[in-house]
Order: C-alpha cells, then structure tokens, then sequence
C-alpha cells in the first residue's frame, strides 16, 4: 500500500495522545488530584492536542473531507465509524476529567471514577483504530492477530514516554508509569518481532488462479490498463525487501536506544526527554513500514503474481 503520511501521522500522534491521556486518567483514578494546576494542564493539552491534529490529519487523505461526518452514521458496521464515534464520546468525559483532576472544579470523589471512563474509552479509540486495519482481509499483512495489540500497546508506550518526559521537564516525580512505560515497550518490541515473522512465513496462497477459479494454469495475457491508475498508485505500492529489513532493524536500535535511556532517566531524570522523542520516530518508521508492507489483493489484477 501506498504510506499515506497523513495517516502515518495521524496513527502516531493520535496513539501517543489516547496512550497519554488513558495514563493521565489512570494515574488520577489511583493518585487522586494532580500535583499540580500547570501539570494538569499542560498534559492535558498535549494529549489532546495530538489526538485532535492526528484526527484532523486523517481527513485530508479523503477525497472529500467536508463528508468525513457521514461516516458515523455507519457505526453498526463498520469500524471507522466506530472510531470517529468513541473519538467524540471520549471528548466530553477527558475534559470532565481534567477539571475536577486539575482542582477546577472541586469534585474529588468524581476524579476516581472519571479517570477510569476517561481511560476505558481512550483505549477503545485505540482498539478500533486497529480494528480498521485488522478485519481487512483483502490485505494479508494487517488482517493479523496482533495488530490490535500491537496498536494498543504502542499507543501506552508513546504515551508512557511523554508523561515520563513531561513530569521531568516540569521538575515532577512520575510516579508508576515508569514501569508501564517500560513493559508497553518490552511488549510492543516482543509482539512486533513475532508480527513480522508471522507476515513473512505466512502462505502467499492468494493468485490469479484461485481469485478467477480458472485452474492453476491460468496467466495474464495483458494488465487491465494502459497507463497507471489510482489503484496502481495506492494499492500497488512495493517496499523492497532488502528495504524492508533494514528499516526493520532501525525500529528496533531505535526501541533499544528508547529503552535504554528510560531505563538510564530513573537515574538521570533528564533522559526520560530524548526516549520520547525516539520512540515518536520510532513509531513513525513503524507506521510507515507497516502500511508499506500492505499488499492489496487487487495487485493481482496488475500483473502480482501472489498476494
């Protein structure tokens, strides 16, 4: 598939922000109020100014972004709608969340409650994000067990590294999300190893043959166009594989650099900085990669031989 960079972004910034703001509502629901007014703030305006530039973003990679409203009306069936749907749903409750949470409006027994709401739906955005991606079946590579979790995961990983970043920044204890930072991690660099192993030794069983019940002898005599078409364009983007694998092993030096010095910032506080900022590219990369890695099962129809 063709990476759409307003998709990459809207995948990596919104995923940071739902993994921030789930952290921020757990952490609340555990901790009570926050240290204090500028942290609560502060926080709250990153988290949910990536979640709204990543939602904004993905509209213009629509052919018309003025209609993108008229795909909530599909919740019943269809993921995206279901996504656009908890986006909206979790906007109410977070800011609920963030004024009683910051002190502004004095409810303290109601920042419990609304923390945990405010995590629940955040992560669901996540979960049916990557159900857009995972019931696809017409593209092997993401119709995958794993790529739900991977997303989730992803998402508390980026999230944990920003909170982390942001509290040394304000001169402020993280509290516990160093340790959920810091499994989301492992987890997400387990889960993407088997990911991709799972992608590269599953059967390519999906030909002309089959997809035209014409018997295992049949071929193209000739592609269904004379010039390259949007299908073309966007279905039939190939990433080489000797590409592929080396971006592969920058994901992971990236994630181990990452890694590192989040384990190093409970030393030196000050490197909790750079790990966020590594991990984002690092999610870049991977959003890139994983859209690149995509192939449509169209693509037969323009001379790919399996798909």
């Amino acid at each position: 598939m063709n990476p759409a960079y307003s998709v990459i972004f809207f995948t990596t910034a919104s995923g940071a922000g739902y993994g921030l703001l789930a952290l921020l509502g757990l952490t609340g629901a555990r901790m009570g109020h926050a240290p204090s007014l500028l942290f609560a703030i502060l926080t709250l305006i990153i988290a949910l100014g990536l979640i709204t530039a990543g939602l904004l973003s993905s509209t213009l990679h629509l052919g018309r972004p003025e209609r993108a409203w008229r795909a909530l009306s599909q919740w019943r069936t269809s993921w995206l709608s279901r996504e656009g749907v908890a986006a909206i749903v979790t906007y109410p409750f977070a800011l609920a969340f963030g004024l009683v949470w910051s002190g502004l409006v004095a409810i303290p027994d109601a920042v419990a409650p609304l923390g945990i709401l405010t995590a629940i739906l955040a992560l669901t955005t996540v979960f049916t994000t990557g159900k857009i991606y995972a019931t696809l079946t017409t593209i092997r590579a993401w119709n995958q067990p794993l790529t739900v979790p991977i997303y989730l995961f992803f998402a508390l990983a980026s999230g944990g590294a920003l909170h982390w970043a942001i509290s040394t920044i304000l001169g402020m204890e993280p509290g516990t999300v160093p340790p959920v930072a810091g499994f989301a991690l492992l987890m997400l660099a387990m889960l993407k190893l088997r990911y991709w192993g799972l992608i590269d030794n599953a059967p390519r069983d999906r030909t002309m043959a089959n997809a035209t019940g014409l018997g295992e002898h049949v071929r193209q005599w000739e592609v269904p166009h004379t010039s390259t078409n949007f299908v073309q364009r966007e279905m039939g983007f190939v990433v080489a594989r000797r590409h592929a694998q080396r971006l592969r092993k920058i994901f992971f030096l990236l994630l181990l650099l990452a890694g590192g010095l989040e384990g190093a910032a409970t030393s030196v506080p000050a490197f909790a900085v750079p790990a966020a900022l590594i991990l984002l590219i690092a999610a870049w990369l991977e959003r890139w990669l994983f859209f690149a890695e995509g192939e449509h099962v169209v693509t037969l129809f323009y001379g790919n031989p399996n798909a």
